[in-house]
């Protein structure tokens, strides 16, 4: 066999184990979405269950379902009217992808980006943990830019849509045991019982470089900043402002003071 034909079904090999090879991750990936979307779900359950505070780590897959089925109900509201809209199905739409696309959102410029996200999504979804019937929190998505990374997360607020029941972030890239202490359960504990308004409706809920002063009259709602993380703590700070405020649900949460809740 002359050195051209070896070299040529050398390459012809090489190409066919490629193909094949291709042809299996292709397959892997098509196979396997299915599964990482049903994660990605439960994830986002869990998240909300235990900002909440009715779950826990401990908690089976099914028992996740199960107990966001039977405590959660989720609706979509259009963030520029504050109204509910029912044509869209909560479970399989998707806010991240909608604030990607120009026709389902739109662009912040200067000042309305508080929360660094460059566009918001018309439409996104919320979630009100019930127990026999009555309203027991309010959650809301809330999405901003700290140091390295966009953190995502919820806040819940309970009946009055003052109150914070709890905060937390499912996603983000934020240093470890710098920015990343926004997953520190010491930090969360603060959240809980903090007040977002002011009487006139403004938001006021405030992250505080060098810790909060237990004695200020503005103590309710104050929230030491990260030690050592200053940008992270002005991205939270930022974040909080913008989702409270006009641009983000501000115009729902008017909405439900009007109708009581």
């Amino acid at each position: 066999m002359s050195n051209k034909e070896s070299t040529s079904r050398t390459l012809f090999v090489a190409l066919a184990v490629s193909l094949v090879a291709s042809v299996f991750v292709a397959g892997s990936a098509v196979a396997l979405k299915p599964v990482q979307i049903e994660n990605r779900l439960l994830d986002k359950q869990r998240s909300i269950l235990a900002i909440a505070g009715i779950g826990g780590d401990k908690l089976s897959s099914r028992e996740v379902k199960d107990l966001f089925n039977s405590r959660i109900k989720a609706r979509v509201v259009d963030l520029n009217t504050g109204e509910y809209n029912d044509s869209l199905d909560p479970v399989t739409f998707d806010p991240l992808k909608a604030a990607k696309d120009p026709k389902t959102s739109a662009a912040l410029k200067g000042s309305e980006d508080l929360a660094l996200i460059k566009r918001r999504e018309q439409f996104t979804t919320v979630y009100m943990v019930e127990q026999n019937g009555q309203l027991e929190s309010l959650i809301l998505p809330i999405r901003g830019y700290g140091l390295w990374s966009t953190l995502h997360g919820f806040l819940a607020v309970k009946p009055d849509l003052n109150t914070v029941v709890g905060l937390g972030f499912y996603q983000h890239a934020e240093t470890p045991g710098l920015g990343g202490e926004v997953d520190n359960p010491k930090w969360k504990a603060q959240w809980p019982g903090k007040t977002l308004f002011d009487d006139s409706g403004k938001p006021v809920i405030k992250i505080v470089k060098g810790g909060v002063d237990p004695a200020s009259p503005d103590a309710g709602h104050q929230i030491d900043g990260l030690a050592g993380a200053t940008l992270t703590s002005n991205g939270v700070d930022r974040l909080m402002q913008f989702w409270l405020g006009e641009q983000g649900f501000g115009p729902y949460l008017a909405k439900l003071r009007q109708q009581g809740a």
